[in-house]
């Protein structure tokens, strides 16, 4: 949609668009409604695939690759690692 503004922003510039709205995203998860909730998840959705396509990822093509077959850390499709543990 704004893949010329992207281009000229760079990864750098973008990232930092990014940021501003994972900022707006905590600052609704604290005190927003539902509706402004969806906007948030929304704005940071629409920037990290932007910045995916500023930097040349396919973004789809990532996440299946990493989350297609399951969990990264034990291969399930419904995580079963501890809670400690990382993902």
């Amino acid at each position: 949609m704004y893949s010329r503004k992207d281009e000229a922003r760079g990864v750098d510039g973008t990232f930092m668009w990014l940021m501003e709205e994972v900022g707006e995203l905590a600052a609704a998860l604290r005190s927003g409604t539902k509706e402004e909730l969806a906007y948030e998840f929304a704005d940071v959705l629409a920037w990290l695939a932007t910045i995916a396509n500023v930097a040349k990822i396919d973004l789809q093509q990532a996440v299946l690759e990493k989350y297609g077959r399951g969990c990264p850390g034990c291969g399930q499709m419904v995580c079963v690692c501890g809670t400690a543990e990382k993902p």
